[in-house]
């Protein structure tokens, strides 16, 4: 009978292989997470165990077969606005700051999934504008990247179903940035030319992307080793113009890891100045 678990060997194995390829690092308790992530393609691929799937993956000559691996343990929820203070800040406190530079302003959301993260930075650049008149004249532009090249296809199409929009999404929002479409809502077109989706691995170089302004990168270091970490943040570090912002998941801390940036405390929460 075909077999969705892995023998305590092939779990180790996989997280190993999994950390090096992504750097996410499973721990010692996420059979489960490796079960239900990878299960559905075992059809797609005509395999008869997870066993198989896995050990197929890890093969040189099995590139497709490893990206979906990958991507399937990759992807993940994200919601429109989440935790709503950094894009309260964004609004109040960068944007305004930023603009006094006299040139174009760069964000890079540096894990975009479905794309709901760099689409809401994009709501509050087009709401900055409309309270604002003037201030971000020499324009913004977003940079969103991601691993998965399933989950990028997704996002640049914008297309959410009712579910993805009750996600964090207001009506009045929902009113004024998106438009019907064969699968629900479909963001305008303005809203997402703003956005230059691109796909990269966290752990590769980012002098591709040139500099930026403000980087994003919120829930998505509690995934790696501290190693990695620390090899993320300098790269952030680097990528960042003298004095631009760090944005991190609401839980997350750089304590320990580097001595690169400043915390920064407003009564909205904390964000991390390059020094």
């Amino acid at each position: 009978m075909p077999t969705k678990t892995l023998a305590p060997t092939e779990y180790q194995t996989f997280a190993a292989f999994l950390q090096k390829q992504c750097g996410i690092v499973l721990g010692d308790n996420k059979q489960y997470l490796v079960r239900s992530r990878l299960s559905p393609l075992m059809k797609s691929f005509g395999l008869d165990s997870l066993s198989d799937l896995v050990k197929q993956s890890m093969r040189p000559e099995q590139s497709k077969l490893r990206t979906a691996v990958v991507e399937a343990m990759t992807t993940n929820e994200t919601f429109w606005f989440r935790d709503t203070y950094p894009y309260q800040l964004l609004a109040d406190e960068l944007l305004p700051e930023l603009a006094k530079l006299g040139r174009s302003i760069r964000i890079w959301s540096s894990a975009c999934s479905s794309g709901q993260e760099p689409y809401s930075m994009s709501m509050v650049v087009h709401e900055t504008r409309q309270k604002r008149p003037g201030m971000l004249m020499n324009g913004v532009d977003i940079v969103a990247t991601d691993l998965s090249t399933q989950i990028l296809d997704q996002a640049k199409a914008g297309e959410y179903d009712e579910l993805a929009l009750t996600r964090g999404l207001s009506p009045e929002r929902r009113r004024l940035f998106f438009q019907p479409s064969p699968k629900g809502m479909k963001v305008r077109d303005d809203v997402r030319r703003m956005v230059n989706f691109r796909q990269l691995n966290l752990l590769d170089s980012y002098a591709l992307l040139g500099k930026f302004d403000v980087i994003f990168c919120r829930n998505v270091l509690i995934y790696f080793s501290a190693e990695d970490k620390g090899k993320i943040l300098r790269q952030f570090a680097a990528a960042l113009n003298p004095g631009g912002y760090l944005v991190l998941g609401a839980s997350e801390s750089l304590a320990g890891l580097t001595d690169q940036f400043e915390m920064l405390r407003f009564p909205a929460g904390i964000i991390h100045r390059k020094r």
